[in-house]
């Protein structure tokens, strides 16, 4: 048997369901889908808002998050064993 048949006993316990309701169900989900994803994309937009609010704050107060970036990237290249470019920003924050 392969993986994608069924065996007979499960077969006749699966209730046929008709194209139409498929093709309902599937356009439905992917509607449900977009919306989820445009509330996500929002959250990203107020997140990412904050961040620069931050950012902007600590540039004020005389902190230059880019020189410390910089500063944390050498430092990487000089360590290749530890972190990489990846959670460089974290690791600052």
């Amino acid at each position: 048997m392969t993986g994608k048949e069924q065996p007979k006993e499960h077969a006749k316990d699966q209730p046929k369901v008709s194209k139409d309701e498929q093709v309902g169900f599937h356009k439905g989900a992917l509607s449900t889908l977009a919306k989820e994803r445009e509330e996500m994309l929002k959250i990203v937009q107020v997140v990412e808002q904050l961040m620069q609010m931050h950012i902007k704050a600590l540039k004020d107060l005389g902190i230059d998050l880019e020189a410390q970036a910089k500063e944390a990237m050498k430092k990487a290249s000089a360590n290749p064993g530890k972190k990489g470019k990846d959670g460089q920003l974290d690791e600052l924050l």
